[in-house]
């Protein structure tokens, strides 16, 4: 048998291998091109500016009011993304005794030779005593629980005067309980008056039956609500102008400000409501479970806006979702700005910013369905030392927004949008694209983020220079090299029997 042989006397190669060659190139066009396409899906994500949250909620109002086919995608899409982004927190069984108004403690100003005590025993006491009230006076409520009805408000109409402020107090913490079943309790519009001690309830079968506990207006300068507990009202203080006048110069200091339950309103819900007053300052509050059913289903924990300035939000921790938690809505942390203000309400009566000059620095803002910070129109803002956990981030909207922002801890992103200006230095952020993937390395720093235990679970993480804010969340000086966010060191706030002397300084 004769062997054939190819021209030029060479053996042709096996069939299979130009196959292999073929497979090995078409598997390696393959791979090249799925590295491109992650690469690409990576960068647009980066640059993406809604994190999984704000998305869902965006796809599901969309497809509000479609073919239930495509209204059941868009809660399923939101659903999906939610728990990618959000995770579980809780259960919670109550709030941290580390946070807002202490019970162990008295917090009353340093009294001065003019002051005089008033005790009162009833709610028609109460009301008399301060409709008569005099510079220096000290109204004093004797220990039990006071129901007040029948009126819309408590009006506070005579002036206390620099050193001879008007007071309405408990003797400690704890003592006294006023339930409001009104739409207002303490209408407050003559300057220099101070709250302190007090618990006050809102007992309203409709919930917009029971807007605000203070509302204070006008002539109500140097306003101070201190050590209160504050539950089940829509905005538990409320302030705005009145007759071309506004209450500047306020201090809300180491209240606790809640709800029991979703209110169900078409009103406005924010426990510390800001319109138009100028050098407020919000300092070592707790503000918790602010969820709206009605009307838009947005609330907010706190903000200043109507074109007010230099409000300090200093210290305080806002937890949107608690004690309460799987409710529809958007729930956002801290603002300058909110959702904007109509001119007739405005302080220049046209809003070309809504808060100029505002400083947020060591809060601890969590568990937001929405943004951690939203500045909406907020010139030369400050955001410093904070910590956002189970947020959307920190958002500077609009032209007129500028912002320094330096030193945070953002377990999400921080956005610049709309033509803003945002000079964001030295914080530590996580990458949207972590979060379309449920990833979340901020929280990895924490021993457990979803129990509020907030203590580092390794090495802190340190700044290279000196810190902006004299103390931490926990009221621990900051070290030359101070840790990203709220606090140098958790365990101060959980282990300290008595407020910092930063909190509870005589004033």
């Amino acid at each position: 048998m004769v062997e054939r042989r190819a021209a030029h006397g060479k053996t042709p190669a096996p069939a299979s291998r130009p196959k292999r060659r073929r497979a090995s190139l078409t598997l390696l066009f393959f791979v090249v091109i799925s590295i491109t396409a992650l690469a690409a899906i990576w960068g647009t994500l980066e640059h993406f500016e809604y994190p999984p949250r704000l998305l869902g909620s965006y796809i599901e109002r969309r497809s509000l009011g479609h073919h239930p086919l495509v209204e059941s995608i868009g809660a399923t899409s939101r659903t999906l993304l939610m728990t990618a982004d959000r995770g579980q927190h809780g259960p919670h069984r109550g709030y941290p005794d580390w946070a807002g108004a202490q019970t162990a403690i008295k917090t009353f100003a340093r009294e001065s030779p003019a002051m005089h005590e008033v005790l009162v025993q009833s709610s028609q006491e109460l009301t008399r005593a301060i409709a008569t009230a005099r510079p220096g006076d000290a109204i004093t409520i004797a220990p039990g629980t006071y129901r007040i009805r029948g009126a819309n408000s408590i009006p506070v109409v005579r002036p206390g005067r620099p050193g001879a402020e008007i007071s309405v107090r408990a003797t400690a913490p704890g003592l006294v309980t006023l339930e409001f079943e009104m739409v207002e309790g303490f209408h407050v519009q003559a300057p220099y008056w101070t709250f302190e001690n007090l618990t006050i309830i809102g007992v309203c079968e409709n919930d917009s039956a029971c807007e605000h506990a203070f509302h204070v207006v006008g002539a109500g300068a140097h306003f101070v609500a201190r050590n209160n507990t504050i539950m089940d009202f829509n905005a538990h203080l409320k302030v705005n102008g009145a007759g071309g006048r506004f209450p500047d110069h306020g201090r809300v200091e180491r209240n606790s400000l809640t709800n029991g339950r979703v209110r169900s309103t078409n009103n406005p819900v924010t426990p510390i409501d800001v319109v138009g007053a100028n050098d407020w300052s919000i300092t070592d509050n707790l503000i918790a479970d602010f969820i709206k059913s009605g009307g838009d289903e947005t609330s907010y924990g706190v903000f200043a806006k109507g074109a007010g300035e230099r409000t300090r939000i200093e210290r305080n921790v806002v937890l949107c979702e608690f004690l309460l938690s799987g409710h529809a809505g958007r729930r956002i942390g801290m603002s300058f700005g909110g959702g904007g203000t109509s001119s007739d309400a405005c302080r220049d009566g046209r809003c070309i910013v809504e808060q100029a000059g505002g400083v947020m620095t060591s809060n601890l803002v969590a568990y937001c369905s929405d943004q951690g910070v939203y500045l909406n129109k907020a010139a030369t803002s400050l955001l410093t030392h904070n910590t956002l956990i189970d947020t959307a981030g920190i958002t500077v909207r609009f032209p007129e927004s500028t912002a320094e922002v330096s030193g945070n801890l953002v377990d999400g992103v921080i956005v610049a949008r709309d033509g803003s200006l945002l000079r964001a230095e030295d914080n530590i952020v996580t990458a949207n694209a972590w979060l379309y993937l449920g990833l979340h390395p901020v929280r990895r720093l924490m021993a457990n983020w979803a129990l509020l235990d907030l203590a580092w679970q390794t090495e802190a993480p340190r700044r290279s220079h000196t810190a902006d804010t004299d103390h931490d969340l926990c009221g621990t000086s900051r070290s030359s090299t101070p840790t990203y966010g709220a606090f140098e060191d958790f365990v101060r706030c959980t282990d300290r029997q008595a407020p910092s002397p930063a909190a509870t300084r005589l004033r």
